[in-house]
């Protein structure tokens, strides 16, 4: 489909937020879905088709497949990727604005940015809330929610990026209005119990 102004804002929206939550898997579908020639990016995301970074964001995507659902572990990779999701998200918007005009890029770089580092911040938030339990298949279920998700919203956002873009428009503002929520939850969860106070001798 050809991308006007109002459909590449929709792009960077959803593509953004995937991002956030999966970088490296938005990435691969983004170039995967060009190089078989299923959809035709923005030009400034026509290197995204090239099978060297295609290969290279399938395998991180792969290694993000395991790391990312171990217990403890998780906290520390996700924390680590927050100067990766949130600046390749900017990258892309910017990208994607390429044909737009210089305040345009700009404008498109620090959104993606915005709505990659709620999203990221937001999966951060729940791997602090359900990493604790001492069962793992919670966390499992969360990270493998989190990659389909991801995929889904790239996939769609090529194909009917209004549609992509309410969804993650609507993401974006539950997750905001349950930040309150969240905090309290993680400051509950590792909050820790009052010492209990030892028996006065005499």
């Amino acid at each position: 489909m050809p991308f006007t102004p109002s459909a590449i804002a929709a792009l960077i929206v959803a593509a953004s937020f995937a991002a956030g939550l999966n970088v490296y898997a938005t990435v691969a579908t983004l170039g995967i879905l060009a190089h078989i020639h299923w959809v035709t990016l923005p030009t400034g995301l026509h290197s995204l088709s090239n099978p060297w970074i295609i290969a290279v964001s399938s395998l991180l995507f792969f290694v993000e497949v395991f790391a990312d659902k171990i217990p403890a572990f998780d906290l520390v990779w996700n924390a680590a990727h927050t100067f990766i999701r949130v600046p390749v998200a900017a990258l892309l918007a910017y990208q994607t604005a390429a044909q737009l005009s210089p305040e345009m890029k700009l404008l498109a770089a620090v959104i993606g940015a915005l709505i990659a580092g709620i999203a990221h911040t937001s999966k951060t938030a729940a791997r602090a809330i359900v990493t604790p339990s001492p069962e793992p298949l919670s966390n499992i279920s969360l990270s493998a929610g989190e990659d389909v998700a991801a995929i889904s919203l790239t996939w769609l956002a090529t194909h009917r990026p209004y549609t992509a873009a309410a969804i993650a428009t609507a993401a974006i503002l539950f997750l905001l209005l349950s930040l309150r929520w969240v905090s309290a939850r993680i400051m509950r969860r590792f909050r820790r119990p009052p010492a209990a106070s030892s028996p006065s001798v005499g």
